[in-house]
């Protein structure tokens, strides 16, 4: 019985699970030091990880034989984070169009030298510089609202609670697929389960931080986990269903048991804009 399969699956699954628990800690350590040092520190953390994420992206697309532009989607994702930490949204509307307009030449001169998919991959490319860049820049903005480090400290850890919710109580009870063509692993049970903790998470995270912030208040944590809960699981099917047309499990292997940075930032990108606009109408 030493050798046995049955044995060997379930050592697989303790190693993979300590090796989550293990590469979460250090994300958390690491996340809560940049983000509490603030300043121009979190906003070139925050854009090394967008930076990331679109090389991911733009590997992914690559390996499924497109051919979007890494100058750009690098370039332009960096651009609109630091932009954000400068100037908020003040030059965005000029930038966007300088982005969309060297995006466009980028690939009309690919088409010129015989890529013969350049119109998919300039739409590719401006995908993602909206979507990693722009969308993931509000993780800048978030920070840099009054007390944004303790509405950074709501959001962010509401939205992993959730993810864990919905991690271990779909394993555990998990029957129903939620959306089986893009993600079999996932369940009602374990959405349900997810929203659920996002709540709960919600609002002892409010509790905890209201002592510290007087703009913060269990209605926030309740008001946050709720809309959180239910909408940031798109960010994951989202990312699922990018991954599911090329056959790919994770869009990297940079973080042990996790994938990569984009498999970490999907329900993020989602849970930046949502958190913050929810949170300019609370207050």
């Amino acid at each position: 019985m030493e050798n046995s399969p049955i044995r060997s699956v379930a050592e697989s699954s303790g190693v993979t699970l300590r090796s989550r628990l293990v590469v979460a800690i250090v994300l958390i350590l690491v996340g809560v030091t940049f983000v509490s040092l603030g300043g121009l520190t979190y906003a070139a953390f925050i854009s090394l990880l967008l930076a990331i994420a679109a090389w991911e992206y733009w590997r992914l697309f690559s390996q499924g034989g497109y051919f979007p532009s890494a100058v750009m989607l690098l370039g332009g994702t960096l651009v609109l984070a630091f932009s954000r930490f400068y100037w908020g949204f003040q030059y965005s509307d000029l930038l966007l169009a300088v982005l969309i307009l060297l995006s466009m030449a980028a690939h009309i001169f690919t088409c010129q030298h015989g890529c013969t998919t350049a119109g998919m991959d300039f739409t590719i490319t401006l995908t993602g510089i909206l979507y990693i860049g722009w969308m993931g820049s509000y993780l800048i903005s978030l920070r840099f609202l009054p007390d944004g480090l303790w509405w950074v400290m709501l959001t962010i850890p509401t939205i992993a609670v959730g993810d864990a919710g919905a991690f271990f109580i779909g394993r555990t009870f998990g029957k129903t697929p939620l959306a089986p063509r893009i993600s079999p692993n996932k369940t009602r049970e374990g959405y349900l389960g997810g929203l659920l903790f996002s709540v709960v998470g919600g609002v002892l995270f409010a509790l905890l931080w209201g002592l510290r912030s007087p703009l913060i208040t269990p209605l926030h944590g309740l008001i946050l986990g709720l809309a959180l809960g239910a909408l940031t699981p798109l960010g994951d099917l989202g990312e699922s269903m990018l991954k599911r047309q090329f056959n790919i499990k994770d869009s990297g292997k940079l973080l042990a048991g996790h994938g990569g940075v984009l498999d970490r930032l999907d329900s993020w990108l989602w849970g930046a804009a949502i958190g913050y606009y929810l949170i300019l109408w609370l207050w």
